[in-house]
């Protein structure tokens, strides 16, 4: 199963028009009924999550009929859909509000996220800025690239090799336990800057367009990752597991490092992540 341009173009569409349809007129304006507690406090889900998921799915159920979707929230009722990606002919996996913690707060630092798999190999994937209106998109062989609300593109780039004080980048080690969390949070005051923006679609955002150096997760959850480490790769970067293996559709642990390099990688892994 191949993607055509078309098809990019109308997954984009899809994108866009779920934000502003279902995301955006709720951005702010969310009452006490349209938020509900997932696993914590700080795991969430809303209105938005829920609509802009369900518009998105009909949508590619129309146009690949055949293909798996995977969304988020459709995962709390049927958890086999994941490690389905492994081997599906075609599969578009939504998150289609990333970062609902900052979405339900008011902040505007969230995304939404699509990815394109084929028989195991992630082949595209998009994420979009509701808010700004921007999306990059990736296609695999072919690039990453930014494309402005105004219709301007540019063309994405990993940051340049430093050294390791001079690095800024984050390590998402909140949804870690210790050892791990203390070890890694102590080591995070090696590099000269850190940010956590609890939303995946801006760290991959930041990290593939050279904002960032690296970008690292514990949990492996396909909506959270696919897009993003395909846009990552396609500007130049390397990512790849703890344990240095590629990350693939299906997998959920493991932890995953996002650098510029396989030498920077290497470093974040040994001096920041400590194994």
């Amino acid at each position: 199963m191949t993607i055509s341009d078309q098809d990019i173009l109308f997954l984009g569409g899809c994108v866009r028009e779920a934000a502003q349809a279902e995301i955006m007129p709720r951005f702010r304006n969310l009452g006490a009924a349209d938020i509900s507690e997932k696993t914590s406090a700080i795991d969430v889900v809303t209105q938005a999550d829920l609509l802009a998921e369900h518009r998105i799915t009909a949508a590619l159920k129309e146009r690949f009929p055949s293909a798996l979707v995977v969304g988020e929230e459709a995962y709390e009722t049927d958890r086999s859909v994941v490690p389905a990606l492994a081997d599906a002919d075609l599969a578009f996996v939504i998150d289609p509000v990333d970062g609902t913690f900052n979405f339900a707060a008011g902040l505007p630092v969230f995304g939404t996220m699509l990815a394109v798999t084929v028989k195991g190999e992630t082949v595209a994937g998009i994420i979009h800025d509701p808010v700004l209106g921007d999306t990059v998109t990736a296609i695999k062989g072919a690039g990453a690239f930014l494309t402005r609300q105004d219709g301007q593109s540019s063309r994405l780039r990993v940051a340049e090799p430093a050294a390791l004080n001079q690095m800024v980048g984050g390590i998402s080690w909140g949804h870690m336990d210790d050892p791990d969390r203390s070890r890694i949070s102590a080591n995070m005051a090696k590099i000269r800057m850190t940010f956590a923006f609890n939303c995946s679609a801006y760290e991959y955002w930041m990290v593939a367009s050279g904002k960032l150096h690296f970008i690292g997760h514990a949990k492996l959850m396909p909506w959270d990752h696919l897009a993003g480490v395909l846009a990552h790769q396609e500007a130049g970067g390397h990512t790849a597991k703890f344990d240095g293996t590629p990350y693939r559709p299906g997998e959920t642990t493991g932890g995953i490092i996002s650098a510029p390099d396989r030498e920077s990688w290497q470093m974040i892994r040994r001096e920041i992540v400590g194994i």
